[in-house]
């Protein structure tokens, strides 16, 4: 994977800030098994080599694509083996996109209605507010 410069040995710190990702977050990738547990310098720090950055990297733009951990996961297993096919990636990102597919249609309709009962404010109190007689059960 391109975009990081260095080959490490890199602190948590520097981790973090060459992917954008806070400290807190990459420890607990450690925790639940993303990234495996790093060396410790004689000072008992964190140290990862640049495998470690590349993998937190992969982690971290899944992340934002909005995959879930058990995703995440899955594309980092298959990622391993390179020479594998890539049918079964392709078939995650399918089904994400579908998940992403419906809840766009399901904002889409929050948006209509929400519309819908802001342009049938009319002012007045809130005793006649319409948004606040649609908000109360």
């Amino acid at each position: 994977m391109s975009g990081f410069v260095g080959s490490g040995p890199f602190r948590i710190g520097d981790l973090a800030r060459l992917t954008g990702t806070k400290v807190e977050t990459v420890r607990w990738y450690e925790k639940v098994g993303l990234l495996p547990e790093p060396g410790r310098s004689g000072g008992n720090y964190r140290v990862y080599d640049s495998e470690g950055l590349t993998r937190l990297g992969f982690i971290r733009r899944a992340r934002d694509l909005g995959f879930s951990l058990d995703e995440v996961r899955e594309l980092l297993d298959l990622a391993g083996d390179r020479a594998r096919d890539c049918g079964a990636i392709d078939a995650i990102a399918k089904r994400h996109l579908t998940v992403i597919d419906r809840k766009l249609d399901d904002l889409s309709r929050l948006r209509d209605r929400l519309s819908e009962l802001t342009a049938s404010c009319a002012g007045g109190t809130v005793g006649t507010c319409r948004i606040v007689d649609a908000l109360e059960p």
